[in-house]
Order: C-alpha cells, then sequence, then structure tokens
C-alpha cells in the first residue's frame, strides 16, 4: 500500500536529524530510564559501555528484591528505581535504591483485575517518570500518579470506567507517554481511544479517537515543525497532535480476530518502524519533504515481532521475528531501507537493548545473551541462563548495571547485574 505518489522524495539525510529526533519530555541526567525503552523510547542507552564479555557464570549479581506479579518492567531517575507488580489484591509501586536495592517507599492501590488469557494477574504497562512524579497504568484500567520523592498519591482515575473499556485479552497494557504536562494512553474505550490527562491534576485535557487498545506503547516523532505522539492502536497507527488530540496520519495496522499488536513502534532518521505477528508483518515509512509518510516497504517475512521492539543502528534493525507459543523466535539483523535480512540466530523471543556496538538480549525463558550489533553476522560475545523462570518484563540499563524482573506464579525477583563499565 503506498501512502503517497512515486514522485514524492525522501527528505536528505543531511535534514533527517533536524526533523526526527525522538525528543525526551522531562530533564534526564546520564544512567536515567525513566520510562519503557529508555530515554528515547528506542531501546537505546545513553552513554553507557557494556563489558567485553562476562564470567563464564554471568554477570554479577549486585542486589535482589522480591516481588509480585506482573510483566511491567523497572524505570530508573537517579538513585530511585521503580517497579510495579501486584501483591494479592493491591498493586504496588515499589521504590528501591538503585546501588543497593534497599525500600525507599511504597504505594499501595487495590487491585481489581481478575485476569484474561493469561493466568498473571499483575499490571503489563511500564510506568513513566516526568516531572518528579511516577504515572502508573494498571491492569484493571487504574491511572495514578505519585511523587517521586516519597510516594505519595497525587491523584487516582480509573479510565477504564470513565471511558468504558474493555479489560481485553490480559487486561489493560499500554504503557503512557508524557509530554508538555499531559499523559496520553491508549485506552480503548467506547467513549474514547486515546486520552490525555494533565499530569498534575489527572484532569482530562483531551479524549478522542474510537481507536481499541493495543499492548503497544507509543512513541513521539518530530513531523515537520510539530512533535506528534504515534501510537499502535488495535487495528492501526495513529499518530496525533499532542496538544489537541487532532489526527495527524491514519496508517491501517492489525487484523481482527485472536491477535495483539504489542511491540512499540520506533522512529529514526525521519522514519517510521512498525511491526506485529499475527500475520500482519511490518512496514517501514519515510517523512518526505512534502510532509508525508510514504510506505517504504511492508511484509511479513522481514521483521514480525510478536511483543518485542526492534533497535536501530547504522542503517540497520536488530529485533526479533517470531512468536513464543510457536517457539520459532529468532534474532534478525534486517537492512531498514530494504527489509532484506542480512542474517538470523535461533534465540527464542528476546527484548533487545542497544548500548554502543553492543547488544543485550533478554529471552522470554530467562536466557541473557551479549552479542555486537554487526550487520554482517552473529557475533555472540557471553550467553547465561539468568533466571529459570519467565522474563517477558523489558529490561532496564542504568550506569552499568541491567535491572529486570521475572515471574513464577504470582511472584517474582527483581534483580541488579554488573554489566557495563
Amino acid at each position: 500500500m503506498r501512502f503517497a505518489t512515486q514522485v514524492d522524495t525522501i527528505m536528505p539525510r543531511h535534514k533527517w536529524i533536524i526533523f526526527s529526533l525522538l525528543l525526551t519530555p522531562t530533564i534526564l541526567s546520564a544512567g536515567d530510564w525513566p520510562q519503557i525503552l529508555g530515554p528515547t523510547r528506542s531501546g537505546t542507552a545513553q552513554d553507557e559501555e557494556l563489558l567485553a564479555k562476562w564470567p563464564e557464570d554471568g554477570p554479577k549479581e549486585i542486589w535482589s528484591a522480591k516481588i509480585g506479579s506482573g510483566y511491567a518492567g523497572p524505570i530508573i531517575k537517579g538513585d530511585k528505581v521503580i517497579q510495579f507488580h501486584r501483591l494479592e489484591d493491591q498493586e504496588v509501586l515499589s521504590c528501591f535504591d538503585v546501588t543497593n536495592g534497599k525500600v525507599i517507599w511504597t504505594h499501595k492501590t487495590k487491585a481489581y483485575y481478575r485476569g484474561g488469557v493469561n493466568a498473571d494477574l499483575g499490571p503489563r504497562a511500564t510506568p513513566l517518570i516526568a516531572d518528579n512524579a511516577v504515572v502508573s497504568f494498571g491492569a484493571a484500567g487504574d491511572m495514578t500518579c505519585v511523587s517521586l520523592a516519597d510516594g505519595k498519591q497525587r491523584w487516582i482515575r480509573n479510565l477504564s470506567t470513565d471511558y468504558e473499556a474493555a479489560d481485553g485479552y490480559f487486561g489493560a497494557g499500554s504503557s503512557p507517554i508524557e509530554i508538555d504536562g499531559r499523559v496520553l494512553v491508549n485506552v480503548g474505550g467506547r467513549k474514547a481511544g486515546i486520552v490525555a490527562l494533565d499530569l498534575k491534576t489527572g484532569k482530562t485535557v483531551w479524549a478522542k479517537t474510537e481507536e481499541k487498545a493495543s499492548y503497544s506503547s507509543p512513541t513521539l516523532m518530530k513531523y515537520g515543525q510539530k512533535t506528534i505522539v504515534v501510537f499502535i492502536t488495535r487495528l492501526n497507527c495513529v499518530a496525533l497532535d499532542p496538544a489537541d488530540g487532532q489526527i495527524v496520519f491514519t496508517i491501517p495496522f492489525g487484523k481482527t480476530g485472536p491477535t495483539v499488536n504489542a511491540a512499540a513502534p520506533l522512529v529514526f532518521e525521519s522514519q517510521l518502524f512498525i511491526s506485529s505477528s499475527y500475520g500482519v508483518g511490518a512496514k517501514l515509512l519515510a517523512l518526505t519533504s512534502a510532509g508525508k509518510m510514504v510506505e517504504r516497504w511492508g511484509n511479513d517475512e522481514s521483521m514480525s515481532s510478536q511483543y518485542s521492539t526492534c533497535v536501530y543502528k547504522d542503517g540497520f534493525l536488530y529485533g526479533t521475528h517470531g512468536r513464543e507459543d510457536f517457539a520459532n523466535g529468532v534474532m534478525r539483523c534486517v537492512d531498514a531501507k530494504t527489509g532484506e535480512v542480512a542474517w538470523q540466530q535461533s534465540t527464542g523471543v528476546a527484548h533487545t537493548i542497544l548500548a554502543g556496538d553492543k547488544m543485550i538480549m533478554l529471552t522470554s525463558d530467562g536466557t541473557l545473551l551479549l552479542a555486537h550489533a554487526n550487520s554482517k553476522e552473529f557475533k555472540q560475545l557471553s550467553e547465561v541462563q539468568i533466571s529459570t523462570n519467565s522474563t517477558r518484563a523489558i529490561p532496564a540499563l542504568s550506569n552499568g548495571r541491567l535491572f529486570l524482573r521475572d515471574n513464577r506464579g504470582q511472584s517474582g525477583k527483581l534483580a541488579a547485574y554488573q554489566v557495563g563499565q
């Protein structure tokens, strides 16, 4: 499918940086990982130098803490790491000291989610840190804002009730995003599909679209002179103006039936990469000098990601193609310009973090790998079974330490490992 005519020209490379930098909506310090997929929601760590390889028994565990259930990943700002999880009948925000794992504060709310296709009752959406606040989105649709300093509650709203949203297959699971003091989230309700709340008060700024909810999380993209928010919803890729919710563009993306859109959109060099499994496939879209989005390529053979998001480096995409439930996940390197597969390696479905010229990959069965981000071949440097439990949550990398959580039943562990200098 084309979204503009052949005469449209792709924006020159020397202008890409000007027009497509991912913007971080809050002031960050070195090592901060304040939201899903890191500072720029691209899975890329800033100013991190990874070890050349790990000891034979794996990277050193610095500390660990017992937590509850869920698939929300950890987030980090300064000396604090935040973990969102469920303990019995409560959804819990736990704040730990990043250096030793000691609990700094805890915030609890009543958990109302009773389960769906998956037996895990914990929250799926990774919280975010913005303007010294922590915002979480629970499995039953409760959005909560607390102080980063002490965990005191600022406001709470049940968005599923307010906008009449169904639980879906696994409860609410799209992580929110913040820009200009507004928190945006794909609620997927009958009254509104995407809403924006005031970060300070929790009041609705706008509520727009009829988009159903997905398990993908939005990102920011520079679009001409504007910064827009790009969502992958249940059946579309939708970009909106965060100021008023006006739709900038909509691209059909998804299939009805027992399918899920879960990988996040990835923005790089005036381009937008979207991917899903279940026969949906992937598309690489580019912003033209005329301000239009054109499809450069699209298929279901190059990179069909079930729920993990690719990373990008030097013209190539690195990520998982395949499905966890089919046990056919492979790590692939794909030419972003053409969609051609440069190489693939059997790994299983994995989350990927890029740091410099190296990648850390965490598979859903607890295998942790270190490899070069090399478009010529898959060059593995280290491998270790870091956990015997489920490790579906996206990890975080901060100041040479990898923070990851695992799950077994309704409990799990959050741990910090030394993986960098």
